[in-house]
């Protein structure tokens, strides 16, 4: 037996089983869904920010490492901190740090907020008038007791230290004793089993007690990020869910216009998320912000079979077929097309499990599996169930509303879909040239299209749309303040400069050479680099610590003074003596931000053009880290989210390539076994190419990067986008061996089978762009992205199939013809040809 009798036979078995034993498969599909309730209890929530993206990276450990190495200006537990934002005055006069004294001295006096220090304007410069005061009680009596002249003269005195300077606003000015904005940490001494949400809850006190201060002190708790994407992801659920099931609804009733037809659509629905949750919750995979597309795609797709199965059912009862027979009919002809469309789908959803990046991978695998689902309950679920409720009514002699197909050859919407089947039969090598350098010229174009990492798009919007800010309850956003404080403390307290680039030095820095080996690439440093005086680096490393904290202790700019052979200002002998002074000083604190107590591991920081890209920064960082003569790697926010781009970017080419190359190769072999047409398979990859080069292009032209999740659309687009052109291929081969040509069968294919795509176009396209309506950008622009691709690949699918086909066709003559022109006369007429096999 050949391997497409065995796919024949298995298949036939299968529909047997359905046929005939309807209610045995309802009855199983609805056990196997009760034992995936079980796992919904299991479902955990992630809120899917930037951290989700970086923790595996090798450049995301070098910066922990760093930051674990080297005591960075209020470096922090993540997970014990919070941090009082004072702005709209000036906070360093003695009233306002009578006030950050104040509320220190509140938040201390509640036992459960476990306060262990705190750090701000109000301690620091209480401490430097008083370096006995310890408690926020201390704090408020030694700035009480103080005049605003010695308040001002401390903070004259505190100018030279990085203490102050990095907890007030950019605006800092030392000779007026002002600034706009302060941030005073608080850190909490929570034990091991203290979790997010009791540190959620802890820090909504916190800002409680704020609001009671006078001033604008807003709270801003190492958990709000995670905290508030989480509630945007239930939100955006909240919103976007219902507008989804909604258009669902209205689709079905239009596309099935039978209640009872209706309600199997919907049931078939909810047992697919019910599966797929199921599965997240017993795999341990967390749902996610990117995870919210899934749902939405898998309630796409399902409408997609559902709208099938149920239209070619019809379509057979149209004929005369008693209800088993036509199901039968319609299974068989389409059982195939689904596998077909299924495996190809899961090519494109799955071919994102290859991305180095964990929640690309995840969503690669839940949407993978999800298909498989969505399959298995349209596929053979829902026609069983449909058969039984027909069996129901036809003995309860209830009535149907409307079993006719959505379109037929006599219908206008018929008409329109046959249009391109028409024109194409008149010069079809033409239309595909056209069609093909279109595409190729979008593809170009796309090229171009940019990437991003960014909080704003894991964010709200400071600013919510007011569709959202007027629902009603339950609907109704919860309140966001993220995306504002994050704005505030770029604007306060950011650089103007660019971003900050770290090198991360191992050596024995206590060899004579070390800090003028350390020192040296600041002369020469690559054009990012370049901002400093004379086109130097700008860098601040343990050789700035020790020049500055020199200009200040006489004695101890004799002792680097003593050992400078150069005479340049950095010392090359007696390193240890040097460190161990400057480590005893009052500069210990800045000494310990660039240099390890053991006097092995360094750190320099340097500022870049604000200019520069982050590629170019990123590059100039591994330029510069290679000068050094120690063992030394480039890190930093913008390295990490510059590795991150960077495979956002190789995650959405792999997993195109992947995608096209599997789905061409499965169609290639399943036609050839099945119909021994292999050639179909590329004719079939060629719609849903257009399809992606103009979505490229229309990424573009819309300023739609590739991000953490639009990155995954252009796989997810093969994966959506083929089921058109399969049904569309596999309804043609299906009237093409029953009729004289390609172009009759292409016309009834479009008239029959053009109707069922148009209604699923309509309720993919539709219902996947519901995203856009979803709070947070990243989500909105995925839905607009999916959407669109829907509508290429419909489009793709009725415009570019029928003249590929045709001239397929065309070419399969061709071969015919100078087959028989090439092939020896034997005198004999009549002689049976056979086709060469495409």
């Amino acid at each position: 037996m050949s391997l497409a009798e065995r796919i024949e036979t298995a298949t036939e078995r299968l529909n047997t089983t359905i046929v005939d034993r309807p209610r045995v498969v309802v009855v199983a599909f609805l056990l196997l869904t009760g034992v995936f309730i079980g796992g919904l209890g299991s479902v955990q929530m992630s809120a899917g920010g930037l951290d989700a993206f970086t923790d595996d990276l090798p450049e995301q450990k070098t910066l922990d490492e760093v930051e674990q190495n080297f005591e960075q200006p209020f470096q922090t537990d993540a997970q014990t901190t919070t941090q009082l934002i004072r702005t709209k005055s000036n906070v360093l006069t003695r009233e306002a740090l009578v006030r950050d004294a104040r509320l220190l001295e509140r938040v201390a006096e509640h036992d459960e907020y476990r306060m262990e220090s705190a750090r701000g304007p109000a301690p620091i410069i209480a401490q430097h008038l008083n370096p006995s005061a310890t408690t926020p009680a201390d704090y408020r009596r030694t700035l009480e007791r103080a005049t605003p002249s010695e308040i001002r003269q401390a903070v004259r005195e505190l100018d030279d230290s990085s203490r102050l300077s990095g907890v007030v606003s950019n605006d800092f000015n030392p000779t007026s004793v002002s600034a706009s904005a302060s941030i005073t940490t608080i850190s909490h001494d929570f034990p091991g089993s203290f979790g997010d949400d009791d540190l959620t809850a802890v820090q909504t006190d916190l800002q409680a007690i704020a609001d009671d201060t006078p001033g604008d002190v807003r709270a801003f708790g190492s958990g709000t990020t995670e905290t508030e994407i989480s509630q945007s992801v239930q939100d955006s659920l909240l919103i976007v869910m219902p507008v989804v099931i909604l258009l669902l609804l209205f689709f079905l009733v239009v596309a099935y216009r039978d209640p009872i037809d209706v309600l199997l659509g919907l049931v078939a629905l909810v047992m697919t998320i019910i599966w797929t949750f199921g599965f997240l919750g017993y795999s341990g995979i967390p749902f996610s912000q990117q995870m919210i597309s899934v749902p939405v795609l898998l309630l796409a797709v399902g409408v997609d079979f559902g709208i099938h199965i149920i239209n070619r059912y019809r379509e057979e009862t149209e004929r005369g077929f008693e209800a088993i027979e036509a199901m039968r009919e319609a299974n068989a002809q389409l059982l195939i097309a689904f596998v077909i469309v299924t495996v190809t789908a899961v090519f494109g959803f799955g071919a994102n499990v290859i991305s180095d990046l964990t929640p690309i991978r995840n969503l690669g695998i839940a949407s993978a599996v999800g298909i498989i689902f969505t399959f298995l309950i349209f596929g053979l679920f829902l026609p069983a169930t449909k058969l039984v409720c027909d069996n129901v009514r036809t003995r309860l002699g209830v009535p149907e509303f409307n079993s006719s197909p959505i379109a037929s050859e006599d219908s206008a919407l018929g008409r329109v879909l046959a249009f391109p089947a028409r024109v194409s039969q008149h010069a079809p090598a033409v239309i595909v040239l056209g069609l093909v350098l279109s595409s190729v010229a979008m593809g170009a174009y796309g090229a171009g299209v940019g990437t991003s990492f960014e909080n704003e798009d894991f964010l709200p919007p400071e600013e919510l749309p007011a569709y959202v800010t007027g629902l009603p309850e339950p609907f109704a956003p919860g309140e966001y303040t993220i995306t504002s404080t994050i704005n505030l403390l770029d604007d306060k307290f950011g650089s103007s400069q660019g971003s900050t680039v770290k090198i991360y030095a191992r050596g024995n820095f206590k060899e004579d050479h070390a800090l003028e080996a350390l020192a040296a690439p600041n002369d020469n440093p690559p054009e990012s680099f370049a901002v400093g005086p004379g086109g130097q680096a700008e860098a601040q490393s343990i050789v700035t610590v020790i020049q500055s904290h020199a200009e200040q202790d006489e004695e101890f700019a004799a002792l680097v003074a003593r050992n400078d052979q150069n005479d340049n200002g950095i010392p090359d002998r007696n390193l240890e003596r040097i460190y161990d002074e400057l480590f005893a000083s009052s500069s210990s604190e800045r000494a310990e931000q660039y240099l390890t107590d053991d006097y092995r591991s360094a750190l320099v920081e340097y500022q870049t053009d604000s200019d520069a890209s982050q590629t170019e920064v990123t590059t100039a960082g591994e330029e510069m880290a290679d000068e050094f003569q120690f063992k030394a790697t480039s890190t930093g926010d913008v390295v990490v989210r510059a590795a991150v781009m960077d495979r956002i970017f190789q995650s959405a080419i792999q997993g195109l390539v992947l995608a096209v190359v599997l789905t061409a190769v499965f169609l290639v072999a399943i036609y050839g076994v099945l119909e021994r047409k292999p050639l179909l398979g590329v004719v079939n990859v060629f719609p849903i190419l257009i399809a992606i080069a103009f979505l490229l292009g229309t990424m573009r032209y819309l300023d739609i990067t590739l991000n953490a999740l639009t990155a995954t659309i252009l796989s997810i687009s093969v994966g959506v986008g083929i089921a058109y052109s399969v049904h569309t291929t596999h309804r043609f081969i299906d009237e093409f061996d029953a009729t004289t040509g390609a172009h009759e069968a292409m016309m009834i294919t479009l008239t029959g089978t053009g109707g069922a795509l148009f209604g699923s176009m309509l309720t993919t396209a539709l219902g996947t762009g519901a995203l856009a309506l979803a709070i947070t950008p990243i989500l909105g622009n995925f839905g607009v992205l999916i959407g669109l691709s829907v509508t290429y690949s419909f489009l793709a699918a009725v415009i570019a199939l029928p003249p590929a086909v045709l001239l397929w066709e065309r070419t399969q003559q061709w071969n015919l013809d100078l087959l028989a022109r090439l092939r020896p006369s034997d005198g004999r007429e009549g002689t049976d040809q056979t086709a060469p096999r495409g």
